[in-house]
């Protein structure tokens, strides 16, 4: 129990004092206005109050991710615990600050526009391809998985419950953000919350040990899967996920102050990081062996460690009221992935999205392109996303380690993080079956030298003439 508090006090120690850093280094003007003053058009560009940003921040980031991912990671064993505490102050809230706060600079862009700004239109056009593709079969894996869940809790029909949330990511997509997201994320957070903390509450409660093993030089994991890479892309949204770049545009375009840039987008990562935390403690202390945790994650996912915890720490009220939370969970950030791919295509093609009309003419195909996909078998695809997402993690950090670079300030709290999920990536795809499958030391290896080798490319770009380069300074639309 005592180094399960531990981590919780380091992440909230992370945000006071290495979050401050960030945020100085950064450097944020209260006087500067934000898109939601220079570009207000009530429908994306709405200012809000700070605690409805910051509920919708942290549900746009969350999904599924830091309950499904952690319980996945624990079966690594406590190294996964060392993960989230470093991975989500250094890295994770890193990662989504800048996307949040470059995204405020350049008048509340998508991130393949931001990113494009910084690196070049090669960069730009890569990232909107990727990113639309990403938010796709994350919308519709967040289409299929809640409906086969509540089919689950009540009997209803699968296909009746998908053509439901099909309606409500419509909806949610094309009206005003504060007519829907605006009003409802704040009752889902208080959800998420009873639903993490009563969860951690049950286990002391029923007397369970709390994190009994905790040799940190043992990989505990039932298939002998090695802890390098694989835990770095397990984890994900546990301590840092390139699918948050995407939603943190969302709240960069409501934020009505840079000073609350900390609170809304490094605080909400602190707090997916205490989420990952106790999910992660209840995989390890609520079943006896790893190799027990594994069996029913076979039997039916992660879901079925969350619907067997719940039930037994919670009883079947708190149980069933836990388990909609998770059912929750993947449809408020399924929702906003839409809605993001709408903005995205809107950008990409100039497409003013403040009349209804316009909104329509790209969420109508939008919505039928992902209606054709519910209807393939993109396993295949699917196996692809965890590495997708930390190669979009990385090269949102390197494009804020440029921009500090460039603008000659302390780059190296993005760099660090960016060559280290370099080398995670590049390992996992040259090792990974579904990669070049190579065995594990030269492909360690391997990674190793293109990590430092972009490093070095890092070092030599950023060191061009000023006049070469000072077009990439600054995200273009910076007011």
């Amino acid at each position: 129990m005592v180094f399960f508090l531990t981590c919780v006090g380091l992440l909230i120690l992370g945000y006071f004092t290495y979050g401050a850093f960030v945020e100085k280094v950064f450097g944020v003007d209260p006087k500067r206005q934000t898109p939601c003053m220079t570009r207000e058009d009530g429908v994306d560009y709405i200012a809000m109050p700070t605690w409805k940003v910051f509920f919708i921040q942290l549900l746009d980031i969350a999904g599924l991710g830091p309950i499904f991912g952690p319980i996945l990671g624990a079966l690594y064993g406590p190294s996964a615990l060392l993960w989230i505490v470093v991975g989500s102050i250094f890295a994770g809230a890193v990662h989504d600050y800048f996307s949040g706060m470059l995204s405020i600079r350049s008048g509340g862009k998508s991130i393949p526009e931001v990113v494009g700004d910084i690196m070049g239109m090669p960069a730009r056009q890569t990232l909107r391809i990727f990113s639309v593709i990403l938010l796709l079969l994350v919308g519709v894996v967040f289409i299929l998985g809640p409906a086969k869940l509540l089919s689950n809790l009540t009997g209803f029909n699968v296909q009746l419950l998908i053509g439901a949330i099909f309606l409500y990511y419509f909806i949610a997509t094309v009206l005003p953000i504060d007519k829907i997201i605006g009003r409802l994320y704040p009752l889902f957070g208080a959800l998420l919350l009873f639903m993490t903390f009563g969860i951690m509450g049950g286990l002391l409660f029923h007397g369970y040990e709390i994190l009994p093993n905790l040799d940190f030089t043992a990989n505990t994991h039932p298939g002998d899967k090695a802890i390098w890479p694989l835990l770095f892309i397990t984890l994900s949204c546990g301590a840092i996920s390139g699918f948050h770049s995407t939603q943190s545009p969302l709240m960069a375009r409501c934020v009505k102050n840079e000073n609350l840039g900390r609170k809304v987008f490094y605080g909400s990562m602190i707090i997916e990081g205490v989420i990952a935390l106790i999910w992660a403690t209840v995989g390890m202390s609520f079943y006896n062996t790893p190799e027990a945790m594994n069996a029913v994650i076979a039997s039916g996912s992660p879901a079925a460690v969350v619907n067997e915890a719940c039930n037994t720490l919670l009883g079947p009220v708190g149980g069933f009221l836990a388990i909609m939370g998770v059912v929750i969970l993947p449809i408020s950030s399924g929702d906003t992935a839409f809605r993001s791919t709408r903005l995205i295509i809107a950008e990409t093609f100039r497409v003013n999205q403040s009349q209804a009309a316009k909104r329509l003419l790209i969420a109508v195909p939008l919505f039928l392109v992902a209606f054709l996909i519910t209807q393939v078998d993109f396993k295949i695809i699917w196996r692809y996303f965890g590495w997708s997402n930390q190669m979009l993690s990385m090269l949102v950090l390197w494009s804020a380690a440029i921009y500090l670079a460039k603008k000659s300030k302390f780059h190296w709290i993005c760099t660090i993080p960016a060559t280290f999920m370099t080398a995670v990536d590049a390992a996992f795809i040259l090792q990974a079956p579904i990669g070049f499958n190579l065995p594990a030391a030269p492909s360690n290896l391997a990674s190793a030298v293109v990590a430092l080798a972009t490093f070095s490319l890092f070092l030599i770009y950023t060191k061009k003439p000023a006049d070469m380069t000072s077009n990439q300074a600054e995200p273009e639309g910076s007011m």
